[in-house]
């Protein structure tokens, strides 16, 4: 069985050295090994390790014997994290730059245990320690039985020493600096490197098959764990406000507008199944939606809510739109906000705003809405509410995931 060394790194890049010297020392053979760091960590793995001269990683394997290319590690082994525009990123600085990372993690975890004849280590040692938790939250999600994860820990101090990567087997010394950044030196001999086996719980058995079989976001990942479908979602135009687990939250005009888009974008597609027993809504009568101007401002109507015929999402998209499909349907959204913000005359607005949607500005709508969401719901609860985007660009399509019996809409 093949074994792969998954680890994330940041400015110390002799934690990889270190984690391998102690899985060698427990007879733990390594085949491959794959680092997830940004654009300052992968230099400094290339100058301080790969490097074909002066490379620790050659140099380690020089002294202990072990034959040269006998762990597949390399540049194209380096998987750097990128903005949106393609840029590696330098460090995790906001939230953004922290999700396009676990994103990451992701998407290398669950390529790496999707092979049955391998196992993969995960090492959590390296790196800030947000890239820590979003390795070991990823391995929670895919790791199988054969799956660890470990840490290591070195000798205090030793463990921040730009000179140390490995005990060498001939000992010698090593500057160091002590606590008051004070130059010492050290025997390296004094070095002690232990792994440490972390016990964690892995949910995959219980994910449902279909996020099995491509990458998921973790929102995606936890909703299909939880079980609330006596919850439903409240879209209430006439007072501006989202209600769901008997809790409201007051949305912006503007961003309303474009959710509530969504969400008449969500109940007008024709699919539909067979009622479940005991929904939220099941009570009440429904009533179909316009799909232009919403009703007169003083309508206190509920649009659309449910039928004895209630459906079921599951997994279809046939509601979803990509940016030319929401764009070509402008005047709906400007509607919405007519609607909603009633004491501004949209004449006066500017073109630029949710009256005018760019690609750039209805990405940045899609982010604060989430963020909105998350903030009143959860994150986990954002997940199922949010406006996701399925497909890669430019064949992103964009809609609501949410089963559409379970909101209600009230215009």
């Amino acid at each position: 069985m093949k074994t792969i060394l998954l680890a994330v790194v940041g400015l110390s890049p002799q934690v990889i050295t270190e984690t391998l010297y102690a899985l060698h020392q427990q007879q733990r053979g390594v085949d491959v090994i794959h680092v997830i760091t940004t654009r300052r960590g992968r230099e400094a793995i290339e100058t301080h390790l790969l490097s074909p001269k002066a490379g620790k990683y050659f140099r380690y394997f020089e002294e202990y014997g072990i034959t040269p290319g006998a762990i597949d590690f390399g540049h194209q082994n380096i998987h750097t994290v990128s903005n949106e525009e393609g840029i590696e990123i330098d460090d995790i600085e906001n939230e953004d730059d922290n999700e396009r990372f676990l994103r990451k993690c992701l998407e290398l975890t669950f390529r790496f245990t999707g092979d049955d004849q391998t196992s993969v280590f995960f090492s959590i040692a390296g790196g800030r320690k947000t890239m820590s938790a979003c390795l070991m939250t990823a391995a929670q999600f895919y790791a199988r039985p054969q799956d660890r994860v470990y840490h290591v820990l070195v000798s205090p101090e030793f463990e921040n020493s730009e000179n140390f990567f490995y005990p060498p087997l001939i000992p010698g010394p090593v500057e160091l600096r002590d606590r008051q950044g004070r130059r010492i030196i050290r025997k390296s001999d004094h070095s002690q490197i232990t792994l440490l086996h972390v016990p964690f719980i892995t949910i995959r058995d219980q994910l449902a098959p279909g996020l099995l079989q491509a990458p998921a976001d973790p929102e995606s990942l936890l909703f299909t764990l939880i079980r609330d479908d006596q919850y439903g979602l409240t879209v209430d135009l006439t007072a501006g406000k989202l209600i769901y687990k008997n809790q409201a939250f007051a949305m912006m005009p503007a961003r309303l507008a474009l959710y509530a888009f969504f969400v008449m974008q969500k109940k007008n597609c024709p699919k539909d199944a067979i009622s479940p027993k005991n929904h939220p809504f099941a009570h009440m009568k429904e009533t179909p939606v316009a799909q232009a101007s919403p009703p007169p401002a003083k309508s206190d109507k509920i649009a659309a809510t449910t039928s004895p015929r209630l459906q079921r999402c599951r997994n279809c998209t046939d509601c979803y739109l990509d940016f030319a499909g929401i764009s070509a349907r402008q005047d709906e959204i400007t509607n919405h906000y007519r609607h909603i913000g009633r004491s501004r005359d949209v004449c006066d607005l500017s073109d630029s705003g949710i009256i005018g949607l760019t690609a750039e500005n209805f990405n940045a709508y899609k982010g604060k809405i989430r963020r909105d969401l998350a903030n009143a719901f959860g994150l986990y609860t954002a997940g199922a509410l949010t406006i996701e985007g399925r497909g890669r660009k430019p064949d992103t399509r964009y809609g609501i995931r949410m089963d559409k019996d379970r909101i209600r809409l009230i215009l």
